[in-house]
């Protein structure tokens, strides 16, 4: 039996939401299922494919919804998780009892553990180091901005892996890990350290080049790094430089080559002082994500660029 995982891309918590999945799927539905992680990355449009679904089963996770027939299971906690004409009465059709959508839910691998134990039984304490950390990295709860920069923690190590891992062959193997292996010890797992050693390295020049890029004006941050190489970014280093900005909009290209649009509200302040649903303004321009944090994907500059000012203008209060 075959089943495809769909989930966030280079990010942690869908790594972790299938790692908890995996598990549960095979103690309760088919113990000798060959699961295949596939990564799904938010573009404008339907970001899925024919193949996504061709499989005996499928779940999709930290994701957009589908409203492909052949979508088995579904759980979500974004706020955009429905953008195209009818997925919204689709989800709320549906009659398997699979399909699951919470935006306060903290963490997605939180929520697909408390609904699968719900519904199923499934025991996730074996769990819960990794469900610890992803609502600690997804909910950016760290004492100071400077955690999750320095990236000193196992956990960090791995959230850092999530996200920059570029492998394919390396994306199943981690989130099998997460279900099986502690922290400490895949923290340093000889894969890790191949990917994460010129990425830490690289990481100390970023930091440098947001201190140059940074350009802070009125509560609202942006950034451009549209000449630097297709790379991820760390998403902290802004708050890290500018501790107490509110809101944080920036341009870079991101490893696929589009152009990346990054939108978040400091989650070291208040989050009752939060006046924008940044899901919100990334919808208008084809992207999502949280009312805290979002982003959208871009294949032309002049849009991309003309989608900063918009966001920018509109959490500084003003009109675009």
């Amino acid at each position: 039996m075959r089943v495809h995982v769909l989930h966030h891309a280079a990010c942690f918590d869908g790594a972790a939401s299938s790692a908890v999945f995996a598990a549960f799927y095979r103690e309760h539905v088919a113990a000798d299922a060959t699961l295949v992680f596939l990564p799904k990355q938010h573009r404008q449009g339907d970001p899925f494919a024919t193949p996504d679904f061709d499989a005996d089963d499928s779940a999709v996770l930290d994701f957009r919804y589908s409203a492909n027939a052949r979508l088995g299971w579904f759980f979500d906690h974004h706020a955009s998780a429905f953008q195209l004409p009818g997925e919204r009465a689709h989800f709320d059709a549906d009659q398997t009892r699979r399909k699951f959508h919470d935006p306060a839910a903290p963490s997605c691998a939180g929520f697909v553990a408390k609904v699968l134990g719900e519904r199923w039984g499934f025991d996730a304490g074996v769990h819960a180091e990794l469900l610890r950390f992803a609502e600690l990295v997804d909910t950016a709860a760290f004492s100071d901005p400077s955690v999750p920069v320095a990236l000193e923690q196992p956990a960090l190590r791995l959230m850092t892996f999530a996200e920059q891992n570029r492998e394919p062959a390396l994306v199943g193997r981690f989130i099998e890990d997460l279900a099986t292996v502690p922290f400490v010890r895949l923290a340093n797992a000889a894969y890790i350290n191949a990917v994460l050693d010129p990425v830490l390295a690289r990481h100390q020049r970023d930091i440098a080049l947001f201190a140059k890029r940074c350009r802070p004006h009125d509560d609202v941050l942006e950034y451009e790094l549209l000449d630097q190489p297709p790379r991820a970014y760390n998403k902290f280093i802004p708050y890290f430089h500018h501790p107490t900005i509110r809101y944080v909009v920036g341009l870079s290209v991101g490893p696929d080559g589009l152009i990346r649009l990054t939108v978040g509200y400091n989650p070291w302040l208040p989050r009752e002082d939060r006046e924008h649903d940044i899901s919100r303004l990334c919808e208008h321009w084809g992207g999502g994500g949280h009312p805290y944090v979002g982003g959208a994907a871009f294949t032309r500059e002049a849009e991309a660029r003309a989608a900063q000012r918009w966001i920018a203008t509109v959490l500084r209060g003003g009109t675009p």
